[in-house]
């Protein structure tokens, strides 16, 4: 849903998204963060939380937050503070989750990204910003199993204290489909700088919305937490599903009733788990084990130097440098892979909008249609630079030049130019034989010559299209464009 107004309602969607932070040992523990270990197998005294032990910050965890503060142009808090906040559930051992609430380590900043609009009847697109409320680290809890075959559950506790930074944003987003473009946009930044895998499936990135309706105009309505969207398929779903069903409970006379809920798949609904706590259920209070966490400002710059260049810094560099659109320049970092790809191309082939066109056409075409990475590409970055320059220097023609790039994408050849030798795609370059085809053309369709000095434009397109055809596709249309030209003015 990407309108803004859906039967006269207005959507409100803000985030909170749990970010698995790439440390080898967990936040208050040394005990292991890897993923698909047995049961029980990676939990340290700490995080069963036995008598008598005591945690300890892992340093590793600050720093990639500092990180993410600095790629969303936050602000790092010089001094912060850790918090109990109290729960009861089977997977939590110590009774309380270890986390940040008054004064968390990265305040504000923001997530900018592109997004189709519709405005004015034209497609056009829209720079979105996203303004976040904060990050704070926190530990993960464990894991309850349900086996309903045999009626029985489990407690795994190796997620007890994994590392998190819990993203919050302001509830900025107005449609499906910016959550989904906020939601991709953030997961490019935190696998980029490195301090998340990404992993969805694994639970590495996980996205709550939250989600609203009113009238234009009027206060926000009463939220619903959609937990745990684990794909940006089922996160679109969820969000489209749940903005419909609040809007007719509105229409049917019901209020809204705060609530965490689930999104299930298989029938493409969200249903309530549980009433939505509020910070007072939870009974914050500093957390007497730790200190204050203090960030020096030479701690932040030492990280800030560590840091590769960020998207946006390298969108930026790519519009002052190649002359793209804001538009390309952004499309072609949402991965180190594909800007790379892109940078070699244009150095390359000196020609930075050719190769961001065909980056972002035809080689995103086929690699979606594949399911296959930039990495994987059968034509790599050199041999599509090498087939601009015979675009770009009149050799072929861009239909000649798609039939090279599938010869190359399917192996046919490795070569560009015995790929084009060997298929004959070479432009006619005899002036004088272009010439003679055109001859014959104006003569053989004397009445488009007629409607065309008679002012019908289409009637030159008529004659462009025959000269093509006579010269079997091999002619350089801007060559002959400018021959009918010249001969119809005569």
């Amino acid at each position: 849903m990407s309108s803004r107004l859906i039967q006269g309602y207005e959507v409100v969607i803000g985030f909170e998204t749990h970010t698995q932070l790439s440390t080898q040992s967990k936040i208050f523990s040394r005990a292991s963060t890897a993923f698909g270990a047995e049961p029980n197998t990676q939990a340290a005294p700490v995080d069963l939380a036995l008598p008598g032990t005591l945690p300890v910050m892992n340093k590793g965890a600050v720093e990639r937050a500092i990180e993410f503060g600095l790629a969303v142009n936050a602000t790092i808090a010089p001094q912060s503070v850790f918090a109990r906040k109290n729960y009861f559930y089977p997977d939590l051992p110590k009774g309380y989750q270890i986390s940040q609430f008054e004064i968390p380590v990265v305040q504000g900043g923001s997530v900018e990204f592109f997004l189709p609009s519709t405005g004015s009847g034209q497609a056009v697109l829209e720079k979105k910003s996203v303004r976040l409320v904060r990050a704070h680290l926190e530990e993960d809890a464990g894991k309850s199993l349900h086996e309903d075959f045999v009626g029985m559950s489990g407690i795994d506790l190796n997620r007890a204290g994994t590392p998190l930074l819990e993203i919050v944003t302001e509830p900025d987003m107005r449609s499906s489909d910016e959550a989904v473009a906020y939601a991709k946009e953030l997961h490019k930044i935190v696998t980029w700088i490195g301090i998340c895998d990404g992993n969805m499936q694994e639970g590495s990135f996980r996205c709550d919305a939250n989600v609203s309706v009113r009238r234009p105009g009027a206060p926000l309505g009463t939220r619903r937490e959609i937990k745990n969207l684990n794909s940006f398929k089922f996160m679109q779903q969820a969000i489209d599903y749940e903005i419909r069903w609040q809007i007719a409970e509105i229409e049917d006379g019901r209020a809204i009733q705060q609530a965490t809920v689930l999104f299930d798949p298989d029938t493409g609904e969200t249903r309530a788990m549980r009433t939505k706590e509020d910070a007072a259920d939870y009974r914050y209070f500093p957390d007497p084990d730790l200190p204050p966490l203090v960030v020096a400002p030479e701690w932040v710059e030492r990280v800030r130097s560590e840091m590769a260049e960020l998207p946006r810094v390298m969108a930026a560099r790519f519009v002052a440098d190649y002359g793209l659109p804001e538009y390309d320049a952004t499309t072609l970092t949402q991965s180190k892979a594909m800007a790379a790809y892109f940078e070699a191309a244009a150095k390359a082939s000196g020609q930075a909008k050719l190769a961001s066109n065909w980056i972002m056409g035809e080689l995103s075409r086929r690699l979606n249609a594949g399911d296959t990475t930039i990495e994987q590409a059968p034509v790599d970055a050199k041999a599509l630079a090498a087939l601009i320059n015979r675009i770009a220097d009149g050799t072929i023609s861009n239909n000649a030049a798609r039939q090279v790039f599938d010869a190359l994408w399917s192996g046919e050849g490795k070569d560009v130019d015995a790929v084009i030798e060997a298929k004959g795609l070479k432009q006619m370059s005899d002036t004088g034989a272009l010439e003679k085809i055109i001859d014959d053309v104006l003569a053989a369709n004397a009445d488009n010559v007629a409607q065309f000095k008679a002012g019908k434009e289409k009637a030159f397109n008529a004659l462009v299209g025959q000269a093509m055809k006579a010269s079997k596709g091999k002619a350089n249309p801007a060559q002959v464009n400018e021959l009918l030209k010249k001969k119809l003015a005569g």
